[in-house]
């Protein structure tokens, strides 16, 4: 039977965009490919529906890929939104090289359903749901009306209140009517009418963008917040003239981010700039003392509205097969006095989400029933996510209905469903056959939709025949390094591919411990799904499924049953490797740092003869130390930063006499690092002997725990964690030296074995890594939306006359001659940079080398595989077809 073509809708003109491409990029890779074709359908600021080539999906943000890097002048990355000046043809060149436009008229002729992953202007707002209704195209989700109200936050609370809801004191401010002769009279109003603390949101944005909480009252910070919420800025002109120009570019880049900034095009009085160079230029040369800044995607409402102290919440409330509303259990957000920001939603370990809410029973019922009732009032279909607080009375204050959450893997969507037992792949089958089913009740023409409903039935039937010959895969993540919560990230997403291919079954496996020891479980499906590895690994302990949950199962058992995986566990079952061996056929490992990546585990799994992904126990052994990798490489004659090893001992019986010994071999600045931790775990630039004293005393002390004073002397944001180790790793700052051009680059690999039986090595494109800091952060790293890796690498600039071929060929050798020295097999990441010099010489620094580096979906080497043809659940299985086939041949 053919399957059914889902067209997934991402992107968007919305400030929400980043999230959106993230989320439709999930809905792809999670969609069952048992009985769905998925066609991703980017949404660009323009409104133009563009079909993707595929390989895009795996960009880190719209701006590594579109418009196209030959569109664009300068050192920064823009959005569409800044080509103004493009032609007919220009436009339409840009969206040739990244896909393939799509008229409206044809769109019936592509897809069969719109999955809609969209955000904000265009996708929440009932615009694109009006569009797809006159094509008589079904789509997921809510209808015209009900985005409608569920975009604007000030409507909603007067319908709201009409139908007796609690809400908040409210004052209601037009963009128009936000004038400097008003201010004053506003600031009255606003602290005679609500008083403080108050929270300053735009009406029509989500994702928490430019939300803003004033706690004490403070004229100045309420001005500039609701600026901030207007996108609108007050630039002290003389302060920004007397930055350094590094100061002011670092500006800049969080000036054209529209997730915080006011992004790009923005309006100075008469003049409009569209392009960051030219806005700098200006600014630059201005002889104002203050300018009036204005953004171009603006918001038109701003609310002020009353501070809500009590829980703060997120329910997903769904349709079930009845037509009832059902509410799952509630999640409760823990984030400690820091507003639960866009960082805090999307990156897993900063906040904590707590499900069912921690309250009596009854209390959670009345939250659930109070979402059903705002979703049946609001005339919401399929699913919505309905958030709010609960205060210490158990009055209930619902603050924010959505027709469309956010489908990061991480998401209230994914991990609410997730409680009552549906993986990511099976609860989107859910939405797309219920919201079929919801355009044929409002639909006109009787049957239409029902043959589509029909066929998908006939499909899922066909798919549970198929189930016992799909090979079975242990994912296993978790762990206690500090890496942990990126080790679940990893996992989740090698679950998530792998559940949804046609060839393979995962099993969720977690690894509990200690350096003194670790045992492994296997873990239901809502498991997988907590926030982070800690919140995994308390509740595997005692495991009970709390009294609400166990009502939602029972209430949508009918609804729920038909989608859940014959394989998945009720609660947590403590495996041996033996007993591991006898369940699965293959281990795919997805933990960082210890006992993953320096060949323990390895070595466990070879004896019960199960193959693995990555490198094996002598290789592993020598990369996961930074120290002995480097000095390997050295010794074989490559280029690598001077290293000095500091250990806790020693400098605790002569701290001077190291740091003297120190500045012997390497000078200031320097790279401060623990030997056997990445992740950009405590990975510091070092100024002075002064900072190094602070981070060698907060890295060595002797309680687990961190002090508030040595918290603010280590400048850490909140919920960072900062190892204790034993050694330090001290590194001489890699810089450009002599060279024309310079760059940090992270280059992947895979191996392979030829007819002949010989080891092949693969290398991929390297990525280009930029830095918005001294160092990679976390977020660079693996949060979607956040780092700039730009793949291919530019080895090349318009100065220079030699092609990339030439420094690429170079460069890649490099790293495959340090993979071959280091017996690196299966796959693997080498981060490095590269100084190209002016006669076309490439010189590369390996910084470190990786043997199970990080597979969370923004990860760059989904990037570089991407280029090499292979789509992230292609790259999955040559990585555990190579494990099979060596442990084979052993």
């Amino acid at each position: 039977m053919s399957k059914i073509r889902v067209g997934i809708f991402f992107g968007g003109p919305s400030r929400e965009r980043e999230i959106s491409f993230a989320g439709g990029r999930t809905v792809y890779d999670n969609l069952d490919k048992d009985l769905f074709e998925p066609v991703p359908i980017f949404v660009d600021s323009r409104k133009t529906l563009i079909e993707l080539d595929w390989q895009y999906l795996y960009k880190g943000t719209i701006r590594d890929f579109y418009p196209p890097v030959e569109f664009v002048d300068g050192d920064y990355q823009v959005y569409m939104d800044s080509l103004d000046h493009l032609t007919k043809d220009e436009y339409q060149a840009c969206i040739d090289a990244v896909g393939q436009r799509i008229d409206l008229s044809a769109l019936a002729d592509k897809i069969d359903v719109a999955f809609l992953a969209l955000h904000g202007e265009y996708g929440e707002d009932g615009q694109l749901q009006g569009l797809l209704a006159a094509l008589g195209i079904p789509y997921t989700g809510s209808g015209i009306l009900s985005c409608a109200l569920g975009m604007d936050k000030s409507e909603q609370k007067k319908f709201m209140s009409a139908a007796q809801f609690n809400t908040p004191e409210m004052v209601v401010i037009t963009r128009e009517a936000w004038q400097p002769a008003t201010v004053a009279n506003w600031l009255s109003q606003i602290a005679d009418e609500i008083g403080y603390p108050v929270v300053i949101r735009p009406a029509n944005q989500g994702s928490s963008i430019g939300v803003a909480i004033i706690y004490e009252p403070d004229d100045d910070a309420v001005t500039a917040a609701i600026d901030a919420a207007f996108f609108v800025e007050r630039l002290d002109v003389v302060a920004w003239q007397a930055m350094s120009v590094e100061e002011q570019t670092t500006w800049m880049h969080h000036f054209i981010d529209i997730r915080g900034g006011l992004g790009l095009p923005v309006r100075v009085g008469s003049h409009t700039f569209y392009l960051p160079e030219e806005l700098l230029h200006f600014l630059q040369n201005t002889s104002d003392q203050e300018l009036y800044l204005e953004a171009v995607h603006a918001e038109q409402t701003v609310i002020a509205e009353a501070f809500i102290d009590g829980k703060e919440f997120s329910t997903i409330v769904i349709r079930k097969e009845d037509g009832k509303a059902l509410a799952l259990p509630p999640t409760e957000i823990r984030k400690g006095d820091q507003m639960y920001d866009y960082r805090s939603k999307y990156l897993p370990g900063l906040a904590r989400k707590i499900t069912p809410i921690d309250l009596p029973a009854q209390q959670i019922t009345d939250i659930q029933r109070e979402t059903e009732r705002l979703f049946d009032y609001l005339s919401f279909k399929t699913y919505a996510r309905i958030d709010g607080f609960i205060k210490a009375d158990g009055s209930i204050y619902l603050n924010d209905p959505n027709t469309t959450s956010g489908m990061m893997p991480s998401s209230f969507f994914f991990h609410q469903a997730a409680e009552v037992g549906l993986s990511p792949s099976a609860f989107l089958t859910y939405i797309i056959e219920m919201s079929i089913r919801e355009r044929g009740r409002e639909s006109m023409q009787v049957g239409r939709h029902q043959t589509l409903e029909h066929h998908l039935g006939r499909l899922l039937s066909k798919k549970s025949d198929h189930a016992s010959t799909k090979t079975k895969v242990a994912v296993i993540l978790g762990g206690y390094s500090f890496e942990r919560h990126i080790s679940v990230e990893s996992g989740r997403n090698i679950y998530e591919k792998l559940s949804s291919s046609a060839d393979y079954e995962p099993i969720p496996v977690f690894l509990k411990g200690s350096e003194d020891g670790y045992a492994l479980y296997q873990i239901p499906i809502n498991l997988l799904l907590k926030d982070n590895a800690d919140d995994i690994s308390e509740k595997i302990e005692g495991y009970k499924v709390h009294p609400i949950t166990m009502a939602v199962r029972a209430a949508g058992a009918t609804t729920f049953g038909r989608y859940k995986s014959s394989g998945a566990v009720e609660q947590p079952v403590h495996l041996t490797f033996e007993e591991l061996s006898d369940k699965v056929d293959a281990v795919f490992i997805a933990l960082h740092g210890r006992p993953g990546e320096d060949g323990t585990l390895q070595r466990e799994l070879e004896q019960v003869g199960l193959p693995y992904n990555g490198s094996q126990y002598q290789s592993s052994h020598i990369t996961i130390n930074k120290y002995e990798t480097l000095q390997r490489l050295k010794q074989a004659g490559f280029v690598v930063a001077d290293q000095v090893l500091i250990s806790k001992h020693v400098f605790g019986r002569d701290k001077e006499g190291v740091l003297d010994r120190l500045q012997e071999t390497i000078t200031y600045p320097l790279i401060a690092k623990p030997v056997d931790d990445g992740c950009s775990s405590a990975v510091r630039k070092i100024n002075t002997r002064e900072d190094l004293v602070v981070y060698l005393n907060g890295i060595f002390r002797d309680n687990p725990e961190l002090t508030d004073e040595q918290r603010s002397d280590l400048r850490l944001s909140y919920n960072e964690e900062f190892p204790a180790k034993d050694q330090v790793l001290i590194e001489s700052l890699i810089e450009s030296g002599e060279a024309a051009h310079f760059l940090e680059i992270t280059g992947g690999l895979m191996t392979s074995y030829d007819d002949s039986g010989d080891l092949v090595y693969q290398m991929l494109e390297p990525s280009e890594a930029l830095s918005g800091g001294e160092v990679l952060s976390l977020e660079e790293k693996f949060l979607a939306g956040e780092g700039q890796n730009i793949t291919p690498a530019r080895y090349t600039t318009t100065a220079q006359t030699y092609d990339y071929n030439h420094i690429a060929q170079q460069v890649k050798a490099t790293l495959q001659g340090a993979a071959e020295l280091l017996g690196v097999t299966g796959y693997a990441r080498i981060d490095a940079f590269v100084r190209i010099h002016a006669d076309g010489r490439a010189e590369t620094i390996i910084i470190e080398v990786n043997s199970l580096p990080g597979m969370t979906p923004a990860t760059c080497i989904f990037h570089q595989t991407a280029i090499a043809g292979l789509k992230p659940v292609d790259f999955i299985d040559h990585i555990l077809r190579f494990g099979m086939q060596r442990i084979n041949r052993q």
